[in-house]
């Protein structure tokens, strides 16, 4: 595992960000899950700037859709409107659709699982992303590696962060696929939440997230 983390941190370094993988072909039509996080009655976090994250999750999302498509993989999204994510399992009750998302991942049998979030604490001056995968999860720390280390080299984070291993997210815990949690930045940030309610840096973010998915896959080639 520590040799993959190596590999992604020497292409980042060395080959550029952009256009890690050559044709759309090389990526074999891998399938990738997009989850973005809370939607409907769950508004998620709500920012300094009284944003709400729901809102923020689905723009970065949608995104970062288009960019994986354009590198020639197949996306599939747990939702693509502001609501909760409906499945075999009726209700509105936050387990319900934390059990439908799952059971989206084991149908889809994606090649990993990458659920869009934001962070919040009660100290303002924490910032920047974070991904997080699951404790005994050999396989998403390696890929929380590589998305973590563009993330942080891409927005230009001034203090970057590091992956962090997490043994209670519903997400990680049941996913049947390799997962990892994003957490774009902090809306408890002034100056984060402001930048993560623009276009522009949604749409870097899910650049960052993309390039760094694209090299997990082309150190393992």
């Amino acid at each position: 595992m520590g040799i993959l983390v190596l590999a992604c941190t020497i292409l980042l370094f060395t080959s550029g960000v952009k256009n890690v993988l050559p044709a759309s072909g090389s990526v074999e039509k891998k399938v990738i899950l997009i989850d973005a996080g809370h939607g409907g009655d769950d508004p998620g976090k709500i920012g300094i700037n009284q944003a709400k994250e729901k809102d923020i999750n689905l723009a970065i999302a949608k995104k970062l859709k288009v960019c994986l498509e354009k590198a020639g993989f197949e996306v599939v999204m747990t939702r693509e409107a502001d609501e909760s994510v409906k499945g075999p399992e009726q209700g509105n009750k936050k387990s319900t659709d934390m059990r439908n998302r799952c059971a989206k991942i084991r149908e889809t049998k994606p090649a990993m699982a990458v659920s869009i979030h934001q962070n919040s604490y009660t100290e303002e001056y924490v910032s920047g992303p974070q991904v997080f995968y699951y404790t005994t999860s050999a396989e998403g720390k390696e890929i929380a590696g590589c998305i973590q280390n563009v993330m942080n080299k891409e927005l230009q984070i001034e203090r970057p962060r590091e992956i962090k291993a997490n043994d209670t997210y519903y997400i990680l815990k049941r996913s049947e696929a390799p997962a990892v949690i994003v957490e774009c930045g902090f809306l408890s940030n002034e100056r984060e939440a402001a930048l993560l309610i623009t276009d522009t840096y949604q749409q870097k973010a899910a650049e960052s997230i993309c390039d760094g998915i694209q090299k997990y896959f082309a150190a393992k080639m």
